[in-house]
């Protein structure tokens, strides 16, 4: 996958941005609700435990485990092709919230549920970076 070429940057809006600016800077932040103090992901205006738009932004440890997963062997858009078979995984972050991305790494596809991951930053097209998780083998 070294030789492939970059992916695509992910676009950002409003609710994602600072999530895609703080992924530049290699951090993965995550949202809290001040209200209810609910931790979530996806970043979204509203709490989605009780609606509130007293959001912040906090950092996640980057750590978790896999909930779920599932092995890509067909791309489903050409720039994925070089890149098959990859993982799409629903990761347990530690804090909480459950997220999807990618394992990679030279173990991505020995991925069991219930593996530790940490959060690594793969770069995208115009130097951005998208969170995936390695596994942590002990």
């Amino acid at each position: 996958m070294e030789n492939a070429p970059p992916l695509p940057a992910p676009t950002a809006n409003a609710d994602s941005q600072v999530y895609w600016n703080a992924a530049r800077e290699r951090r993965l932040v995550i949202r809290k609700c001040a209200a209810c103090k609910t931790l979530h992901f996806m970043p979204r205006y509203l709490c989605p435990a009780c609606w509130s738009d007293e959001l912040e932004w906090i950092d996640s440890e980057g750590m978790g485990q896999v909930h779920s997963y599932t092995i890509v062997r067909r791309a489903p858009v050409t720039a994925f092709a070089a890149r098959t078979p990859y993982v799409v995984a629903l990761i347990e972050l530690d804090e909480g919230p459950r997220m999807m991305a990618n394992i990679i790494g030279n173990d991505a596809l020995l991925v069991r549920i219930g593996d530790r991951v940490c959060v690594t930053f793969e770069e995208r097209e115009e130097g951005a970076m998208v969170p995936q998780f390695n596994r942590v083998v002990a």
